[in-house]
């Protein structure tokens, strides 16, 4: 019993010094830690010369973490660059449904269609053996009749104010072109209808031609070849995005004062990771109805400044903000609390008028 007690003690007292040298062992693991990091993202390459600011760089970017903090920053700075990244959550509101959303996105809508899966509809290897599944679908997609969202034409309205940097869309309904931003300013970074060619011969063809066949209900064949089909250029899985995405954000986003990210889920790539090719003091704003593109674990393990970070309390804060809710409201929010809102209602009145009385008025 006595010498039970005495290894018990001795159990205890060993306890103890754990206990005792858990400090110096905490430091010892940490930097421990901290070397593994750094190796990591050296051998990696993971991280860029850029990365090497201090964080107090990033730090206090923002007056304020809210909305009103980031329209305080846009007056104070007379001549903001502004980059704004759009995903399907723009156009819903115009009618055309998403992706992903559990009842009304397309891809809940694909049984039908019997496909392997549902995004084989936009895999070019299922498109070149059984085209029809996608031209069915595509008479949702076409911009028949729909009109530009109040997102939209905020968009338009930074270009006009003269703050509009580029604006970099993953829609492929062409109606930024409808809300008449000019071409220059736009990349369609998944493609667009606004164009198609054949897949055997190249030739080029034009949105009214497409839309008349689908319309139709007609699948295109190439009037040059005869043979191929017309594919719209918009850019399927297993395709390359356009050139002119990896050239202008390659320019683009070092320069940018401000991002304003809208309606996207931000889980498709490299689309999503252009956030992260902004500046380390470049605010990052956020209108969505739910927050995404969040830093995850590993990144925040390795000292990554990858995704989005609403934390206050973190390191790398002091620039990212979240306006949940749909993009319109937010949007014309955001155009009140610059004091363009009036300007902003009238345009979207104005515009919509015109497309009516264009369509014979429809929608």
């Amino acid at each position: 019993m006595d010498k039970e007690t005495e290894e018990d003690r001795k159990g205890d007292n060993s306890d103890e010094e754990k206990q005792n040298i858990s400090p110096e062992s905490s430091d010892i693991e940490d930097s421990g830690m901290e070397r593994l990091r750094k190796f990591l993202t050296q051998k990696l390459r993971l991280i860029d010369s850029s990365d090497d600011q201090s964080d107090e760089s990033q730090q206090g970017t923002l007056r304020e973490l809210t909305l009103d903090g980031v329209i305080d920053y846009i007056k104070e700075h007379g001549n903001c660059k502004i980059i704004t990244m759009a995903g399907a959550g723009i156009s819903t509101s115009a009618g055309i449904p998403d992706f992903r959303s559990p009842s009304s996105g397309l891809y809940h809508k694909l049984d039908k269609y019997n496909l392997p899966h549902p995004q084989a509809i936009f895999e070019l290897e299922f498109f070149m053996k059984n085209p029809e599944p996608f031209f069915t679908l595509a008479r949702e997609l076409l911009p028949e009749g729909f009109k530009p969202t109040i997102s939209h034409y905020f968009i338009r309205l930074l270009w006009e104010k003269g703050l509009l940097l580029r604006h970099y869309t993953q829609n492929i309904d062409t109606l930024e072109r409808v809300a008449g931003l000019p071409a220059d300013k736009l990349v369609e970074a998944h493609g667009t209808f606004h164009t198609g060619r054949c897949l055997k011969c190249r030739a080029p063809y034009t949105l009214p031609w497409m839309k008349e066949k689908i319309i139709e209900g007609v699948i295109p064949k190439c009037e040059e070849c005869e043979e191929g089909v017309v594919k719209p250029d918009i850019v399927f899985f297993g395709e390359m995005l356009p050139e002119r995405f990896h050239l202008l954000a390659g320019r683009d986003f070092a320069q940018a004062d401000l991002l304003i990210i809208m309606g996207s889920s931000l889980v498709v790539q490299p689309f999503a990771s252009l956030v992260d090719r902004v500046r380390n003091n470049c605010p990052r704003l956020l209108i969505n109805n739910e927050k995404v593109g969040m830093q995850d674990r590993l990144s925040r393990f390795l000292g990554l400044r990858q995704g989005l970070v609403f934390d206050s309390r973190s390191a790398h804060s002091g620039r990212d903000v979240a306006w949940l809710g749909d993009c319109d409201t937010g949007c014309q929010l955001l155009a009140d609390k610059l004091g363009w809102g009036d300007e902003l209602r009238a345009l979207v009145q104005r515009e919509h008028e015109s497309l009516s009385a264009e369509s014979g008025g429809e929608k």
